[in-house]
C-alpha cells in the first residue's frame, strides 16, 4: 500500500503530497511518523492508494503510526483542502487546526492508572498489613494501587496478588477538566417566545438561523433545545462562546443537561485534559464539544447542529495563520452535514443582520426577558459637568450615589471598562515624555500592585519611573484609568465593600476565570470591577447596578467599526444588571452624550442604530457594503520589510490599475502601530466592491520572503 502524506512542516516549499510505503492497516486521517530528508517527522496521511507514479523501491516506509483510528475523518481532510485553498497557506497549518499542538508531535499520551481489585479471602493471618489491606478492598471492592501502596505497602499488595486474592489491572483514565463544574438541571419550560424561535427553526429551509434575542431572553435555553434534539437523533453539536472565561458557566448548564456527553475545548486546559477532551470526542465518547473559537474544528460526527453564541464578537476571527472567520468554517460543516448553524446575539454585527433581512438568513427575534422584567434604565452621566464641579475621580456623583444605594440594600455592583492596570499612561509633566516600550511603538501601562510598567502588546516589564529619562523631571503623571485605579479609589470611597477585580492578570491558570465569577456568584463580593470578559453572558441574579466608567473610549477609534462596538458593548454590559426580580439601573459615564450611537443604546434601539450605521456605511463604501484588504508586512528589519512590501505593492498597484471599477481605495503606509515585539510593520490598505478580485491578491501575496512575513487580511478586526 501506498500513503499520501503531508509532512507537519509549515512551509510552501514542501506543501505537497509524498508517497510513502504502509502497511495495509493504514487509513487516511491517520497521524504518522516519516523518513524526510535526515530526520523524522511527523505527518498526516490523505490519502491512501495501490500503487505510486514513483518507482516503489525509491520510496521510505512509513516509521510509525499514532493511532488505530484515524486522528481526522473524512470531513477533515476535505475541509484541510478546501480552507488551504480559501487561504493561500500550507496545508500542514491547516492540518495543525484539527488537533491539540501536543498530539501533532507526540509529547502527550493516554493516561493509565494501576488498580487492585478484591478476587477471594486468602490466608494473611501472619502478615498484619496484608490482613488489612485484604479487608480493606473487600470492603471498598476496588481502589488505586498508588493508594493501597502508601496504605499498606507495595510489598503486601503483590504478596496478595501472588495468592490470586487480589487481581491488578492497568486502565486508562481519563483526565477531566473543571471537575467541580455540575450544575443542577432545573425544570426548563420554554416560554411562548422560545417556543415559536425553536418552531421557526426547525421548519426553516435555510442552513444559517440569526437568533436576535434582548439579553436575558432565554437564547441558552432554545440552545440546549436544539442540542438535546441533535442528540436524540444520535447525531452530535457543537457550541462556541466567544471567551474563554464563558466556557464554565456554559458549561455547567450543559453538564446539568446532558452529563459526560459534552467535552470543553480551549488553550486554557492542561496538555493532558486537552488530550483526553479530543479523544472523546472524535471516539464518540462525548457528543457535545464546547468551547472558544478552535472548538470549531472539534472532531465530532454527524453533526447535528451548530450554534455561535454572542456570534458578533471580534474574538471569532482569527489572527493568526490561516486568518479564518470562524463562521465561513462553521457554513461549510454545517453545509456538509446539512445541519442548523444557529447565530445568537442581543446585538448581531451588521454584516449578519443585513443578511438576514435581505433573506439570506432566518431570522427570529426575542423581545422580551424570559421573566417578563423591563430592561434596566441607563442612566447618562455627563462627565463634562462632573469636571466643572471639581469632581476628579472615576466615579460621577450620580454613579456613587447609585453605588452607596446598592450596598445599603446588599445588593451586588458591576463595574465595566476598557483596560486593566493602575493607569493607561504614565507621562512626564514638565516634558510631556511618555513612557514607552522598547520593543513596540506604543505606550506602557503602570501596575501598582507590582509597581511596575508593562506592555500589553508583548508583555514586556520595566522598572516605574522615578524621574523622567528625558529631561530628568520628577513630576510624573499617570494619565487615564485602570482597574486597579479603580479598585483602589473604591477601598477609599467604599472602606467596608468586598471587592473583586477581574482583568488579565487576575485570571491566570486554568480556573482563573471561574475561581472569580464563583466567588462573585456567591456573594462573596459585592462590587466586581473589570474588563470585557464581564461584559456578556453572566447571569448573576443579585447585580441590580451596572457602571460603565469609559463609554467614549472604544466610540474614538479610527476604525469603522467604532460605533457598532460601542453600541454592542454598552447593549451586553448593561444586560448585566436587573436579570431576576429586582429592576436593575445602569449609569454610563460619557463626554459625548450627545453621540448617536449611545442615544440609541440607551434605548435598546438596535434596530434604529442599524438603520443608521448601515446607512452611514452605505454612503461611504465600507464593508457590508464593500470588502477591506489589508495586506502586513512584518520583519526585524527595517529595510527587509521594505523591500518585500515593494514586492508585493507593485504587482497589487498594477492590480488596481487593469481593474479601476473594482477599486474604491488603494495605498501603501507604515502601520498606525509602527511596530510590535521588534517587527516592523508595514500594510498595503485596499476597498474593493466586491470579492472578485481577492484570488489575485491572495496569489500576489503568497511571494517567498527571507525573514518577512506577508499575509492578507479580509476586513479585519483591528486596523492599527
Amino acid at each position: 500500500m501506498i500513503a499520501e502524506v503531508i509532512v507537519d512542516i509549515a512551509s510552501s516549499e514542501v506543501d505537497r503530497i509524498f508517497d510513502y510505503v504502509c502497511d495495509e492497516g493504514v487509513k487516511p486521517g491517520s497521524r504518522v511518523v516519516v523518513p524526510f530528508g535526515n530526520t523524522h517527522t511527523a505527518g498526516f496521511v490523505m490519502a491512501c492508494k495501490e500503487r505510486s507514479e514513483y518507482p516503489e523501491q525509491k520510496l521510505r516506509r512509513i516509521s510509525k503510526v499514532y493511532d488505530e483510528l484515524p486522528a481526522l475523518n473524512e470531513e477533515c481532510l476535505a475541509l484541510t483542502d478546501a480552507l488551504a485553498k480559501r487561504y493561500r497557506c500550507p496545508k500542514a497549518l491547516v492540518l495543525r487546526l484539527f488537533l491539540p499542538a501536543e498530539m501533532r508531535t507526540g509529547k502527550v499520551k493516554e493516561r493509565y492508572l494501576r488498580y487492585v481489585a478484591f478476587v477471594k479471602d486468602a490466608d494473611t493471618s501472619r502478615a498484619k498489613k496484608q490482613a488489612a489491606a485484604l479487608s480493606y478492598l473487600k470492603e471498598h471492592k476496588k481502589a488505586e494501587g498508588r493508594i493501597l501502596d502508601e496504605m499498606f505497602g507495595a510489598a503486601a499488595i503483590k504478596a496478595l496478588a501472588g495468592k490470586g486474592a487480589v487481581e491488578i489491572t492497568r486502565e486508562q483514565v481519563r483526565r477531566s477538566p473543571y471537575e467541580g463544574i455540575a450544575g443542577s438541571d432545573t425544570p426548563h419550560t420554554l416560554t411562548q417566545e422560545q417556543r415559536a424561535a425553536v418552531e421557526s427553526i426547525r421548519a426553516s429551509s435555510q442552513t444559517v438561523q440569526l437568533l436576535h434575542g434582548v439579553t436575558g431572553s432565554g437564547k441558552t435555553e432554545i440552545y440546549l433545545t436544539l442540542i438535546a434534539e441533535a442528540l436524540e437523533q444520535d447525531k452530535s453539536a457543537i457550541f462556541l462562546v466567544p471567551e474563554i472565561s464563558l466556557t464554565p458557566q456554559m458549561l455547567s448548564q450543559l453538564r446539568a443537561r446532558f452529563g459526560s456527553a459534552v467535552a470543553i475545548l480551549h488553550s486554557g486546559l492542561s496538555y493532558g485534559e486537552r488530550f483526553d477532551e479530543w479523544w472523546r470526542l472524535r471516539t464518540g465518547e462525548a457528543r457535545v464539544a464546547v468551547g472558544a473559537r478552535s472548538a470549531i474544528f472539534a472532531p465530532v460526527d454527524r453533526i447535528g447542529v451548530i450554534v455561535i453564541d454572542e456570534e458578533h464578537d471580534a474574538s471569532y476571527t482569527s489572527e493568526s495563520t490561516p486568518r479564518y472567520r470562524t463562521y465561513d468554517v462553521a457554513l461549510r460543516r454545517a453545509t456538509y452535514h446539512s445541519c442548523k448553524l444557529v447565530l445568537g446575539s442581543a446585538t448581531p454585527s451588521v454584516e449578519t443582520y443585513l443578511d438576514a433581512r435581505e433573506g439570506r438568513s432566518n431570522l427570529i427575534s426575542l423581545k422580551n426577558r424570559i421573566n417578563s422584567k423591563p430592561m434596566p434604565d441607563i442612566i447618562i452621566a455627563d462627565m463634562r459637568e462632573e469636571v466643572r464641579h471639581g469632581n476628579p475621580s472615576a466615579f460621577s456623583s450620580r454613579l456613587k450615589e447609585e453605588l452607596t444605594r446598592c450596598l445599603a440594600e446588599k445588593r451586588q455592583a458591576m463595574l465595566f471598562l476598557n483596560r486593566r492596570g493602575y493607569s493607561s499612561t504614565v507621562v512626564c509633566q514638565e516634558c510631556g515624555y511618555v513612557a514607552q516600550c522598547e520593543s513596540c511603538d506604543v505606550s506602557l501601562t503602570y501596575h501598582s500592585e507590582e509597581d511596575c510598567l508593562k506592555c500589553h502588546y508583548c508583555g514586556a516589564k520595566y522598572k516605574m519611573l522615578t524621574a523622567c529619562p528625558n529631561c530628568g523631571g520628577v513630576r510624573i503623571r499617570y494619565g487615564g484609568t485602570g482597574t486597579q485605579r479603580v479598585v483602589s479609589e473604591l477601598r477609599k470611597l467604599y472602606p467596608s465593600a468586598r471587592i473583586l477585580r477581574m482583568d488579565n492578570d487576575t485570571t491566570s491558570g486554568k480556573e482563573g476565570h471561574y475561581k472569580i465569577l464563583r466567588a462573585f456568584a456567591s456573594h462573596e463580593a459585592d462590587i466586581l470591577v473589570g474588563t470585557q470578559m464581564i461584559a456578556k453572558g453572566h447571569d448573576f441574579p443579585e447585580v441590580t447596578l451596572v457602571g460603565i466608567l469609559d463609554a467614549d473610549m472604544s466610540l474614538h477609534f479610527s476604525d469603522y467599526r467604532s460605533g457598532e462596538r460601542t453600541f454592542q458593548l454598552v447593549t451586553q454590559v448593561a444586560g448585566r444588571s436587573g436579570r431576576a426580580q429586582e429592576a436593575g439601573k445602569v449609569v454610563l459615564q460619557t463626554y459625548s452624550p450627545e453621540n448617536n450611537v449611545l442615544r440609541y443604546a440607551v434605548r435598546y434601539d438596535y434596530a434604529g442604530f442599524f438603520e443608521y450605521e448601515s446607512s452611514l456605511r452605505k454612503a461611504t463604501h465600507f464593508p457590508p457594503f464593500a470588502k477591506i484588504v489589508r495586506v502586513m508586512v512584518t520583519g526585524e528589519k527595517e529595510e527587509e520589510a521594505i523591500e518585500a512590501l515593494k514586492k508585493v505593492y507593485y504587482p497589487l498597484e498594477a492590480l488596481a490599475k487593469a481593474h479601476r471599477e473594482e477599486f474604491l481605495f488603494f495605498n501603501k503606509m507604515k502601520s498606525p502601530i509602527r511596530r510590535i515585539q521588534n517587527q516592523y510593520r508595514y500594510q498595503v490598505l485596499m476597498r474593493l466592491k466586491g470579492d472578485a478580485l481577492l484570488s489575485a491578491i491572495y496569489d500576489i501575496c503568497s511571494v517567498k520572503t527571507r525573514n518577512v512575513l506577508v499575509y492578507v487580511e479580509e476586513n479585519p478586526n483591528n486596523l492599527s
